[in-house]
């Protein structure tokens, strides 16, 4: 009972202490656990040090009114919008929406607001006024006074649909209480707009569609919370399967209450550090868990066998810490080091599931290599689980002699072979893998979505596209509207126009040329640039707010996209970037990138460069602690290159489904390889126990199928199944990442099951024995 490693001693001679340390951290970090909110902020989700956003930075009180914006389109479906009834409610809406927190309310517009006007060229030049007549008092003259308004107004396809059957609130939103300080409640404010707005005032006739950054937040949050649902059918599942593996209730619940402990521990702790959940991170906790049962599954596994072998319950747990706690160590220190390269990735959420990824992985080191031993100490195997252990044991498997046989030439270079099929499919179909959105809408909510069909429906139905490019052009105090200035503007201006993907684009110098036209009695032949700076000056005395900013040294140029797809967005930026390289002007800098779509681009970037910096460090990290744990090149190689199939797998997986590589998809293939190099070390561990013992490698083989193996598979299959269930998510990229997590689970299982024997065989060299 002396021998061991001191931390054996350590964890085994005061097991009273530990145990009643754990109850009471576990009830305090159970007290902070129930304190996590569904949390997310803009600033979270980009990247802040790209050169884009940083240029969006130097501007952005400028560009307000195209930073973070919410569009409700109020729809009459038995008619047009100049109908009294509809137009009482389009002012209740906006009056109603004026009153929400968050709102900005000076640049609120709706053809209900002050700030939206129309003007008209006459023979005493430019007169004009609100859109809503001072008389308005909803008669039918006042409702074609209306009409007229609104189509001198210039705001159909923008405020008004083109089919008249519809109008639209523009709401842009403050990203911080300007009193607490506080940020943006995503998910309060989306709520908000349900009850006030939507749940209020659609009816049979009204129909309300909402729009914009702010409503995906929280409609994520709102489909994010059913993750409970999914993680309570995980955890059923897996108790099940536990049960069917042990054929005892004791250790089943033991593995199943580590595991949870582990993840209320990790849930506390990040919010100890002023940290949340994140629709992004949501998957962490099931992660955590899933790591903790792949390592509570070895620790039963062997007490099984320790008890078969006729050792007491206490005994059985010492030796099955003994011969586990390298390997574990090893794979959890892998798994947590590996988490923390998505740090290289510079966008604040990632960071934040990194840091969870890792304080999690840590617990589950004393959850489920501490806490679990010095249970199953005290509660043992059953007699039930002991005596189907020892028949287990005694009898041969089909499916484990199936896997024996891979340390055999003839069916270890079979399975090589499949393997290079395999790789040469992952690498042939992963080079048509995109960076960023490959769809249209919101692709982290199903097409079908509440959602996604309002896009559609404002897509379909108003000329300005929600999907906006703002690329600054910036210049000395004063010499915005410079002719110099505008003509090249104005150059870039057609450049854009004709670019494929951009529907429109807007800046000063339409004003400019619309103020000639107008004070020039609608002449065609003045609807140009003048030379004239006096006569330039007077033809801007008009421009609307935010196509300028008050000193006159930026004017934004609004791009209108068809779509934020990722190769649109590279179309874009290739065009900017072509024009500046051809067209530079002393004076004048065309910088990228503001606007929802310019965000993007700039998030598609930074993933794009550090995808693969993200899979060195990784895969660097992993390799370094393997040698470290193993002395051996060729262990290393055993263990990591079932790991490199898969990831070159998914990627191809990733590009046949349409998944594009996106803030939600990155951290998957990381979090994939952190899991399953436990399965590779577990097995090599064993098999390396073999050799040393002198053991051939066949006989090595079977002898970690038995004590590790067995584990290994029910595992892999058991955290597959589990995290299957998320493919029936109502949040797509949830989906999307069920679908990549059960294949990477299943693979890197079957990987580390006939892989790791077949490279052991060719790098023995036939038969000969390997060190």
């Amino acid at each position: 009972m002396d021998k061991g490693v001191f931390l054996e001693r350590l964890i085994f001679k005061f097991r009273p202490f530990w145990v009643l340390l754990f109850v009471i951290v576990t009830g305090f970090l159970a007290w902070q656990a129930s304190q996590v909110r569904p949390e997310a902020s803009l600033a979270k989700m980009i990247p802040t040090n790209h050169e884009f956003i940083q240029n969006y930075f130097d501007y952005r009180d400028d560009l307000a009114s195209l930073g973070n914006v919410v569009r409700i389109a109020v729809e009459n479906t038995e008619g047009s919008i100049f109908t009294a009834e509809f137009q009482k409610t389009l002012q209740e809406i906006t009056d109603e929406v004026h009153a929400i927190p968050g709102v900005d309310r000076a640049r609120l517009k709706s053809i209900w607001t002050p700030n939206v006007r129309w003007s008209e060229v006459t023979e005493e030049g430019f007169v004009g006024g609100p859109v809503i007549p001072d008389s308005w008092d909803a008669s039918q003259a006042s409702l074609d006074q209306l009409r007229a308004n609104v189509l001198r107004s210039g705001e159909v396809g923008n405020l008004v649909a083109n089919n008249f059957q519809s109008a639209l609130i523009y709401v842009p939103l403050i990203e911080t209480n300007p009193e607490t300080g506080a940020a943006l409640d995503y998910k309060s404010f989306s709520e908000e707009l349900e009850t006030r707005i939507r749940d209020k005032y659609q009816s049979d006739t009204v129909k309300v569609h909402i729009t914009g950054f702010a409503k995906v937040i929280g409609d994520l949050i709102d489909g994010a919370m059913q993750v409970g649902t999914f993680f309570l059918l995980a955890i059923i599942i897996t108790l099940v399967m536990l049960f069917a593996y042990s054929r005892c209730w004791r250790s089943s619940f033991a593995v199943l209450l580590c595991s949870i402990i582990a993840v209320v521990w990790q849930l506390g702790i990040i919010n100890l550090i002023g940290s949340g959940i994140n629709p992004y991170s949501m998957l962490v906790p099931f992660l955590v868990f899933a790591i903790g049962v792949s390592h509570g599954v070895q620790i039963i596994n062997a007490m099984s066998a320790n008890r078969v072998e006729g050792h007491d319950k206490v005994m059985s747990a010492r030796l099955a810490f003994r011969a586990l706690y390298v390997a574990g160590l090893t794979a959890l220190i892998s798994d947590a080091i590996g988490f923390t390269t998505l740090m290289v990735i510079d966008i604040a959420v990632i960071q934040d599931l990194a840091i969870a990824a890792s304080i999690g992985v840590a617990v589950v080191v004393l959850t489920n290599l501490g806490l679990l031993p010095i249970l199953m100490s005290y509660t043992g195997i059953s007699e039930r689980g002991r005596k189907y252990s020892e028949k287990v044991r005694n009898q041969d498997h089909p499916v484990l002699t199936m896997f024996e046989r891979f340390s055999e030439p003839k069916w270890a270079y079979s399975a090589l072979v499949v393997a290079l099929v395999g790789l040469s499919w992952g690498l042939w179909q992963g080079q048509n893998m995109k960076i960023g959105d490959l769809d249209a809408g919101a692709p982290e909510l199903r097409p079908d979505s509440r959602y996604n069909l309002d896009n559609k429906f404002i897509v379909d139905n108003y000329s300005s596209s929600t999907d906006i490019f703002v690329v600054m052009a910036a210049t000395e105090p004063s010499q915005c509207i410079a002719y110099d200035n505008l003509e090249v503007m104005d150059r870039f201006s057609w450049h854009m126009q004709n670019t494929p993907g951009v529907q429109d684009v807007k800046s000063v110098v339409y004003v400019a040329k619309m103020g000639g036209y107008g004070l020039n009695e609608g002449n065609l032949k003045w609807f140009s640039l003048n030379r004239n700076q006096y006569v330039l000056n007077a033809n801007t005395n008009r421009t609307p707010p935010g196509l300028i900013n008050p000193d006159c040294s930026m004017a934004p140029i609004i791009i209108y996209l068809n779509d934020h797809k990722a190769e649109t967005l590279k179309t874009v930026v290739n065009a900017v970037d072509s024009f500046n390289a051809e067209f530079q002007q002393e004076g004048l800098d065309l910088l990228m990138a503001a606007g929802n779509s310019g965000i993007e681009a700039a998030t598609n970037s930074v993933i794009e460069k550090a995808q693969y910096k993200m899979l060195l460090w990784v895969y660097g990290v992993v390799i370094v602690l393997v040698f470290i744990t193993f002395r051996s090149l060729r262990t290393v190689a055993c263990i990591v290159l079932p790991l490199a199939l898969t990831t070159i797998m998914s990627q191809g997986l990733m590009a046949m489904l349409g998944i594009g590589v996106k803030v939600a998809t990155l951290p998957v293939i990381a979090l994939g390889v952190g899991i399953g190099v436990d399965y590779g070390i577990y097995i090599y561990a064993k098999i390396k126990e073999g050799l040393d013992r002198g053991m051939h490698l066949n006989e090595c083989y079977k002898y970690a199928l038995d004590n590790t193996g067995k584990a290994v598979g029910f595992t892999g299959l058991t955290l597959a199944i589990g995290v299957a269930t998320w493919i029936f998510s109502p949040i797509k990229f949830q989906a999307d990442m069920g679908i990549l997590l059960t294949f990477m689970f299943l693979w890197n299982m079957l990987g580390a099951l006939i892989l790791i024997p077949a490279l052991a065989r060719m790098f023995a060299r036939f038969g000969k024995r390997i060190h």
